[in-house]
């Protein structure tokens, strides 16, 4: 049984291969998987952890691809369903020419959300030492329901849980449902990672401190603030601080998050009690994801650009 367990979406991106453009003014695409907990799973397994996934993809040819670029990850996909009803979820994405994501989702409904509750198999869930998961599984059911049972079961087995609430709100119906699912399953988590474009939608607040209260209250025993290329902020109500991150030549930034949080998650694992973790071990652990960040916007595409081990050591040194 694998040792991190992560549920989700896991989808196509179409990235555009016209640099500094809109969706609109894109002339080609190329294809590559994508699906936030998917990637963290491919992320932790390229660390040597052994990981697992959970979700839904469609029978059909882009299901089989992300199903078999899962296994030559060597992430466990016994319970990724290949389902006939609907097909594989569709992501366009182009990168502006500010930097920021042009992203168009086709999701009428996608298979990612038609994970269903009673395809959860709890006793796997229950086998983890780490359960991921993100807010975009919560957007629509039946994945939504399916996603809070295995929420549930790993936090009822004492499991180590980590969120990254990966805001996406073009999947949502409306901002005010996805305020309140992203708020609803924080209380579950050990370990909270939100992005600095996401922090003011998710605590009301463009200031860090007053968020900070707020999720710290709800039980979180580590929250991670990720700041870019600044690095990142982390509390974990005794030791907090920022940590610088890398300058390097940004080729794509889509995966940076995901390789953060993936390198994170692969030192927490060793240090399950958060609220002991010191300065020290925390900046150490922080800076580790920081360069597992920055190799990642070095190379187009996400699953290939998650670095290893050794890379990051590489890097660092």
């Amino acid at each position: 049984m694998p040792k991190v367990i992560c549920i989700g979406e896991l989808l196509i991106d179409f990235v555009s291969t016209t640099p500094d453009v809109t969706l609109a003014d894109a002339q080609g695409f190329v294809k590559a998987p994508g699906g936030a907990p998917a990637n963290v799973a491919v992320g932790l397994a390229k660390l040597g952890i052994e990981a697992g996934f959970i979700g839904k993809v469609g029978a059909d040819p882009f299901g089989n691809f992300l199903t078999t670029t899962l296994q030559q990850s060597k992430v466990d996909t016994e319970y990724l369903i290949a389902g006939e009803d609907s097909r594989t979820t569709l992501a366009f994405v182009a990168t502006r020419s500010d930097g920021k994501k042009d992203i168009t989702f086709y999701r009428h409904p996608g298979a990612d959300i038609q994970l269903s509750p009673d395809e959860i198999d709890i006793k796997y869930i229950k086998s983890a030492d780490l359960f991921h998961y993100g807010s975009v599984s919560l957007s629509h059911s039946p994945t939504r329901e399916a996603t809070l049972t295995a929420i549930q079961a790993a936090k009822s087995a004492g499991a180590f849980i980590s969120y990254d609430p990966n805001l996406r709100l073009m999947l949502w119906d409306n901002a005010d449902d996805a305020k309140y699912w992203i708020w609803e399953v924080m209380p579950y988590a050990d370990v909270v990672k939100i992005s600095e474009e996401e922090w003011e939608f998710v605590t009301g607040n463009v200031e860090l401190s007053p968020g900070i209260e707020q999720i710290l209250e709800l039980g979180v025993k580590l929250l991670v603030v990720t700041l870019g290329e600044r690095g990142c902020y982390y509390t974990n109500g005794h030791a907090d601080g920022y940590v610088d991150g890398f300058a390097v030549d940004v080729v794509d930034t889509l995966g940076a998050g995901d390789a953060f949080v993936a390198a994170m998650l692969s030192k927490l694992i060793e240090h399950p009690n958060l609220p002991s973790l010191q300065k020290d071990q925390l900046d150490s652990i922080m800076q580790y994801a920081n360069a597992a960040g920055a190799i990642a916007t070095q190379k187009v595409g996400v699953i290939p650009s998650l670095p290893t081990h050794a890379e990051i050591v590489n890097f660092l040194s």
